[in-house]
């Protein structure tokens, strides 16, 4: 199954201005924002995203961040979006701090459509035209648009 922006995220799970001070805390509204769309316990989420980012930080460089994880819960994977209003610290293999992030969860037995999602963001989030007009924008709406509009570039 090829992932689109369009299936993973929704407009309601995009956060544009969000000012976390530190990565713990970024985490945190994440795992907030998800709880209420799954419905499950933010502590939850939030310890999984905690025990994922101790294996490696998710930092992937560039300014941006994609934590992932996988709930036993969930029955489809479920997408956030973060525009931080400025960089914070992430430990990024880069070491660069981070303002773009985009938070992946999958049901526990997602197998390759997780792995095919990451992938996904990954690729969307390599455009750097992209992601500075991300970056210049705080509106969620819009933030989405960006997101979702975009012509089939992988066939580019």
């Amino acid at each position: 199954m090829a992932f689109g922006i369009e299936e993973l995220l929704e407009v309601d799970q995009v956060l544009g201005n969000e000012n976390p001070s530190s990565k713990k805390q970024l985490l945190q509204i994440l795992a907030d924002q998800a709880a209420k769309k799954t419905g499950i316990d933010t502590r939850k989420i939030f310890d999984v995203l905690l025990k994922r980012e101790r294996l490696g930080s998710t930092g992937i460089g560039n300014g941006i961040a994609i934590p992932h994880g996988k709930l036993s819960e969930l029955n489809q994977i479920v997408a956030v979006f973060a525009r931080l209003r400025k960089p914070i610290e992430f430990d990024a293999v880069d070491d660069q701090p981070v303002d773009i992030v985009f938070l992946l969860l999958a049901p526990e037995n997602a197998g390759a459509d997780h792995l095919k999602a990451l992938s996904r963001v990954a690729r969307v989030l390599r455009d750097k035209k992209l992601v500075g007009e991300i970056r210049d924008i705080a509106d969620p709406t819009a933030i989405y648009a960006l997101l979702t509009e975009l012509p089939a570039q992988d066939a580019a």
